[in-house]
């Protein structure tokens, strides 16, 4: 049997973007000849997810799934949105979204994790799975949180099937009180969150170069309005309070029902009904697409310069 290189693979598989074991595989079949296992590759339809590479891809889906004390986020993302539809995918966002219970926020560490029943790698079968359905796809955030005693839970919005949709939210509720009643809590405070979009859980959370930034804004918009410096802080100060009212979970008042309680109060006053005091531990909140800059494209021009027109 021809001897296989790590260098060989490593070379075929910059060439075509095909997945390491795929890459093996040709060289293998070929005896070691590169340019014949470009061919294989090609004939596979494995090669062709190199040339989708570059397309931007701000579809596809977001996956949650929650198991007791544990659960996590995943973003994949596709070209269209008639890919999260097809069974294919919504299965691999399913596995992803499983594998992503036991990992941490280590996105490329993660992508190198077994893709069950394949002998391929998270990557690996995505990259199969580009060469099937022809579209670019990407992997391309996760989040998982755990909780010593409690629950975390999870609320996705505009769902096209169970735990799969354009918007994900996971909540983290410790306490030892009521599993039942701490679950009602947690998917109330994620579809909160889903409409509110806050930044952060605590004001502490908060990246302190936006807050800054935000300091700086108001001290110029205060300047400008020819307020006196001696005011001038404390309009900073009432403007920062509205801004954390805006973008922080806990200071937002909660929009599930009609008694305008900070969500702060919300948890707390849920102690007594939950029997044991409630501590909000984290939440992630993924939108589909979200910070990635889409193409706009003339459809009827792309179709003639693809005819040749």
């Amino acid at each position: 049997m021809t001897e296989i290189s790590a260098s060989a693979v490593k070379e075929l598989r910059e060439r075509t973007g095909a997945g390491m074991m795929d890459c093996k595989k040709a060289l293998t079949e070929t005896k070691g000849d590169m340019e014949a296992a470009v061919d294989w590759l090609r004939a596979k339809g494995l090669a062709a997810a190199a040339k989708k590479a570059g397309r931007t891809a701000a579809e596809g889906l977001v996956g949650a799934v929650t198991t007791g004390t544990v659960g996590a986020v995943v973003e994949v993302n596709a070209e269209t949105d008639f890919v999260a539809r097809n069974e294919k995918f919504q299965e691999y966002v399913r596995t992803v979204a499983d594998l992503a219970l036991k990992a941490n926020s280590d996105l490329d560490a993660f992508k190198n994790t077994p893709y069950p029943e394949t002998g391929r790698s998270i990557a690996e079968e995505l990259t199969n799975l580009i060469s099937v359905i022809g579209e670019n796809m990407e992997v391309r955030r996760l989040k998982s949180l755990k909780v010593e005693q409690g629950i975390v839970t999870s609320y996705i919005h505009s769902a096209i099937a169970p735990g799969l949709g354009r918007i994900g939210v996971l909540v983290a509720l410790e306490s030892s009180g009521d599993k039942a009643k701490l679950e009602t809590l947690g998917k109330q405070i994620a579809m909160h969150a889903a409409a509110a979009n806050p930044q952060a859980c605590t004001i502490a959370d908060l990246d302190p170069s936006a807050i800054d930034r935000e300091r700086k804004i108001f001290a110029e918009q205060a300047r400008e309005s020819g307020k006196k410096e001696e005011f001038i802080e404390k309009m900073i100060e009432g403007r920062l309070r509205k801004f954390y009212e805006e973008s922080v979970l806990v200071e937002q008042i909660y929009l599930i029902d009609d008694t305008k309680r900070k969500v702060s109060q919300v948890i707390t006053d849920a102690a007594k009904e939950v029997g044991a005091p409630v501590n909000l531990k984290g939440f992630a909140l993924f939108k589909l697409g979200e910070g990635i800059e889409k193409e706009v494209s003339d459809f009827a021009a792309e179709v003639a310069q693809q005819l040749g027109k």
